[in-house]
């Protein structure tokens, strides 16, 4: 039955999943999309934001009050922001200057401080300046969502949990992108124990192929290939390494928004 929740944050998790119909044909393979966006702050990473923070608590590490600083060049961002919100945490997010001045608008409209760095210090120099922000803040705390296992243990215990009923345990591939490796990690991961026969594939972008052993460069699919491999990624739990450009994966947002009505991303 509908409940009335206590904070926002009840509502993360439990989104739905859709079968493409119109840009799959009938007869080629069923693929399913599961709508992250449906969370209350718009992506997937509301779970693992949760979890960076509600884990935090439960161990005396965040108490209240508390000012949180985090690096960020994707959803996470928006994510803590939201999550901080709720609780009453001031939010200071550090990201390269090269962020777009909606998605700073949205993380002020928060209440967030925001720290530009130079964007071609990429995400190793956001951290830095984090580090050196905490280190003027005593009592301030890094959820550092690269190496913390609270990212991908709340994927552990409701994304993946979530796929496997939402399909019945019938699922012959599993894809997502990393930027973390939050999501891949802990979904695929849990995925794979009650699917042994399951496929797992990574996406990242072709401009930054960090995790085909590559070198890390500018690309437009936000929140994707940091320009190093994270500490929380498990390089073993996929297959296979899909590269996509930019263009690709531009015109197929606009493919989905125009054929599945399904409007994800960052569709100009």
């Amino acid at each position: 039955m509908p409940r009335i929740v206590n904070d926002v944050t009840e509502l993360i998790g439990e989104t739905p999943v859709v079968a493409l119909r119109r840009l799959w044909q009938p007869g080629m393979a069923e693929v399913l999309v599961k709508l992250e966006r449906f969370n209350p702050s718009g992506s997937v990473k509301d779970r693992a934001a949760y979890s960076l923070i509600a884990t935090a608590e439960e161990k005396g590490i965040l108490t209240p009050g508390a000012t949180i600083i985090e690096p960020t060049s994707g959803n996470t961002g928006i994510g803590l922001a939201m999550n901080a919100a709720a609780k009453g945490y001031k939010l200071i997010l550090v990201m390269p200057d090269n962020m777009s001045k909606e998605r700073i608008g949205l993380l002020k409209a928060y209440g967030a401080d925001v720290v530009l760095t130079p964007a071609a210090e990429r995400m190793p120099g956001a951290i830095k300046r984090a580090l050196e922000l905490q280190a003027e803040r005593p009592g301030s705390y890094i959820p550092n969502q690269f190496e913390n296992q609270a990212n991908p243990d709340i994927h552990r215990v409701t994304t993946a949990q979530e796929i496997l009923r939402q399909t019945g345990g019938k699922l012959d591939v599993f894809v997502a992108s990393a930027g973390t490796g939050g999501t891949i990690t802990g979904t695929g991961e849990t995925l794979r124990a009650a699917l042994p026969q399951l496929y797992v594939a990574v996406v990242e972008p072709l401009g930054s192929p960090v995790l085909s052993g590559g070198k890390p460069g500018p690309h437009k699919l936000v929140g994707t290939s940091p320009g190093f491999v994270p500490a929380i990624l498990n390089t073993s739990v996929y297959d296979e390494i899909v590269q996509v450009s930019d263009d690709n994966a531009i015109e197929t947002m606009r493919r989905l928004a125009r054929e599945e009505g399904l409007l994800l991303g960052q569709c100009h």
